[in-house]
């Protein structure tokens, strides 16, 4: 596993770095909340102090919800139960009390990522009225004729028709196509959007939520 270990406490990061590495795991460590915020992608699981030095982890962890789904395992001192209530209703997959031990800590991020893998999917094709995206063959037909999209553009339907029907917001597009939700690219979404729209020639099947982001169909 590559693990992301955010926790600002040299002593803990690096006995955890150590023990990680020796059982055959890739761990980095980050010592601040933006750290983990700005280069999440890529971890299969992440190790989160609630005690940082530029942000309450339980604010780190509900802005990493908001642009990712990676499993969230968070380690801190904090054994109220008010604080492991607000962390697992906060979006974290387990909570451990420290000091940890390190086969119980290994054993609970093994089963959170486990739990994360997708089921396989049957088939990989939405069809929305006469627009027929077959993500495998990364193609898109509007009424049985296939159209020219762009490498982003057809990135923005793949996230779009993943959840037909949900609302997508701005950060999530930007964090999952452009690497960092926080990288000033909204006018680069912009572009992409209304030149997705245009090709695609159905008025209505993306919906603008205004002030949120967007929806796939009804």
């Amino acid at each position: 596993m590559r693990l992301a270990v955010v926790e600002d406490d040299d002593g803990v990061g690096e006995a955890l770095v150590e023990a990680f590495s020796a059982r055959g795991h890739a761990a980095v460590r980050m010592r601040r909340g933006t750290d983990l915020l700005t280069a999440h992608r890529g971890f299969d699981a992440v190790i989160l102090d609630l005690g940082l030095p530029d942000a309450d982890g339980l604010t780190v962890l509900r802005q990493l919800r908001e642009v990712s789904t990676v499993p969230v395992v968070i380690l801190t001192a904090r054994s109220d139960e008010r604080s492991i209530v607000r962390g697992l209703r906060g979006g974290a997959d387990d909570y451990v009390i420290k000091p940890p031990r390190i086969a119980e800590l290994l054993a609970r991020l093994e089963n959170v990522t486990r739990r994360a893998r997708p089921a396989p999917a049957a088939t990989r094709l939405v069809q929305t009225g006469d627009v027929r995206v077959d993500l495998d063959a990364r193609r898109v037909e509007v009424a049985g004729a296939e159209i020219a999209l762009t490498a982003k553009e057809f990135e923005l339907v793949e996230v779009l028709t993943e959840q037909p029907g949900a609302a997508v917001s701005r950060q999530q597009l930007m964090d999952r196509i452009w690497g960092d939700a926080f990288v000033a690219v909204s006018r680069s979404l912009d572009v992409h959007m209304t030149g997705l729209r245009a090709k695609l020639d159905r008025p209505g099947l993306i919906t603008t939520i205004r002030g949120y982001g967007y929806r796939w169909g009804e």
